[in-house]
């Protein structure tokens, strides 16, 4: 069940999605120590509130969230988080948001001299100065903010990339170009619900990120893309809520996986899903997660008579 990312020693290929996983509150339920790694809340220079309520919402075959990065800051992080992360066996990785190159860089500086192992750069964050378009939109704005973070981190970078681009690839192919260490993908899809009896939008933003099962497909088929589109390991996410789920996504090119949606329904899931992923291998004769990986593209070449 070993995999290495970037120079990082997992255990095994399943992580927490950053915001739906705290070391307080995920701990009450199962040993943490049992992941590969856990990826945590974003977190920016200062404080920040997030947006109005109502900000969560269900949908069919998923939910809605526009939370809006809300974190107690990169000092509180530091003095209250990670020494509750000392007290597990796993690899931490730092996920990053900002509102300008100068916010990233900001975070990034403040954890160079922590044991985090690794940082996520959250590159769907609004860059203020370009009208509120995310960094992850623009191939040439997720370049010029991977250089400059690269420039400034000591740890391995994780981009994680939006899904709400034209050509996934070209911002893959830019973060790339500029230093990134990994790609983790896919962020939420943009959607909306109305209450038709209120004539109301059912979330506050009126616009949220869908996630879920409903995404997994997608998910699926840009993280297929991506990793033959660059030479960089991928942590996929998007609807993995079994271990078929994540086995779907490592057969897709993806070297690791993280579990969110799925861990706000039941909390014991990353958990839950390492075991079933493990059985799975083991039903399917799988003696570790490069013969899982290696078997899909066996059977395409079948397929196609290559």
């Amino acid at each position: 069940m070993r995999v290495s990312i970037a120079g990082v020693a997992f255990k095994n290929p399943v992580t927490t999605a950053s915001g739906t996983f705290s070391a307080k509150d995920s701990g009450r339920f199962y040993d943490i120590s049992l992941l590969g790694a856990v990826i945590t809340k974003g977190v920016s220079p200062e404080p920040w509130d997030g947006n109005d309520t109502p900000r969560i919402a269900e949908s069919y075959g998923g939910m809605l969230n526009s939370i809006g990065l809300q974190n107690p800051g990169i000092d509180k992080y530091i003095e209250e988080e990670l020494p509750l992360l000392r007290n597990f066996d796993t690899p931490v990785i730092a996920n990053v948001v900002g509102k300008s190159v100068t916010e990233y860089c900001r975070v990034v500086e403040r954890l160079n001299d922590t044991d985090v192992s690794m940082l996520e750069i959250n590159i769907s964050c609004p860059n203020v100065k370009e009208g509120g378009i995310g960094f992850g939109a623009d191939a040439k704005m997720a370049a010029s903010l991977t250089r400059e973070v690269r420039k400034t981190s000591k740890k391995p970078l994780i981009l994680k990339l939006t899904p709400n681009v034209t050509d996934i690839t070209e911002i893959a192919r830019a973060v790339e170009a500029e230093g990134a260490d990994c790609v983790s993908l896919i962020n939420t899809l943009l959607a909306m619900r109305i209450d038709v009896h209120s004539r109301k939008p059912v979330l506050a933003n009126i616009f949220g990120g869908l996630s879920g099962p409903a995404v997994k497909p997608v998910a699926l088929r840009m993280v297929y893309q991506v990793s033959r589109a660059v030479n960089l390991p991928v942590i996929g996410l998007g609807g993995i809520m079994t271990g078929e789920d994540a086995a779907e996504f490592l057969m897709a090119g993806a070297d690791a996986v993280s579990v969110g949606t799925a861990a706000l329904i039941k909390p014991t899931a990353p958990a839950g899903i390492i075991e079933e992923l493990e059985k799975f291998m083991e039903s399917q004769g799988f003696k570790n997660i490069k013969e899982l990986k290696d078997s899909f593209m066996k059977g395409v070449e079948t397929a196609h008579g290559l």
